[in-house]
């Protein structure tokens, strides 16, 4: 599906954007696993890729900093010629009640999970511009439509995720570039890993499917949006939550 396609999927060493990268591979593409600290588990990947017949490279990146992503990008482009699709993975959450919540935590979310999805689209988009293609996967979140208590850095950031989504996607259309998101709800990885039983059973009762969700299932969703047959759909954000929201 994806052969001779170069994809870019960020925070792409472990969960939701390791099953992405695995998917693509799978498909055909050369997949770029960009990480910022997981460099062991990132090569660890490329390797499994590479043995199943693939082809796959890392790239060290904190998509929160503009030059960093300037050069990694550049990199890319200079020996690949081009970029198609962007996933836009890379997320951390530092939760605490609002009241208590110190700046330094808002402003590490807000930079990594928005302002790092920015940085991207911005610089991918310039050569998906010169392609007149482009795919562009943005990961939003359940919170991000419906809000959390104790998450209000995590919500603003994947309420502005959607809103980046929606915005880059009227101006990207008419050059044959889709911009859409994927909103998981609750989905088995190191994120979810540290809650306490007491937290996730309370979780578990408020999806109506009744479980959490798996990171293939969330991947499955995102290469969806990357493929042509999708072409037709843009600005949309897809729901992969057990019907959480309705």
């Amino acid at each position: 599906m994806f052969e001779g396609k170069v994809a870019v999927v960020t925070g792409a060493s472990r969960g939701i954007g390791k099953a992405v990268a695995q998917r693509l591979a799978a498909q055909k593409a050369t997949v770029i696993i960009n990480y910022q600290r997981n460099a062991e588990l990132a090569q660890a990947l490329v390797c499994e890729i590479e043995e199943q017949g693939g082809k796959a490279e890392a790239y060290k990146c904190d998509v929160s900093d503009e030059q960093q992503c300037q050069d990694f990008l550049a990199a890319v482009v200079k020996k690949y010629g081009r970029i198609d699709i962007l996933v836009n993975n890379a997320g951390v959450t530092r939760d605490g009640l609002l009241m208590r919540m110190p700046e330094e935590d808002f402003d590490k979310v807000i930079n990594i999970n928005l302002k790092g999805t920015f940085h991207t689209m911005r610089l991918v988009s310039r050569q998906m511009l010169k392609q007149r293609y482009g795919r562009i996967v943005n990961m939003a979140s359940v919170v991000g439509v419906c809000g959390n208590a104790g998450q209000a850095n995590y919500a603003a950031s994947k309420a502005g995720v959607i809103g980046l989504t929606k915005s880059a996607a009227k101006e990207l259309a008419s050059r044959g570039i889709t911009v859409n998101a994927v909103a998981p709800g609750f989905i088995e990885t190191d994120m979810t890993d540290v809650l306490s039983e007491k937290v996730k059973e309370t979780a578990v009762s408020q999806i109506p499917l009744g479980v959490f969700g798996k990171t293939q299932q969330v991947a499955a969703a995102a290469i969806f949006l990357a493929s042509d047959d999708a072409a037709y759909i843009t600005g949309q954000v897809l729901h992969v939550d057990g019907g959480m929201v309705m």
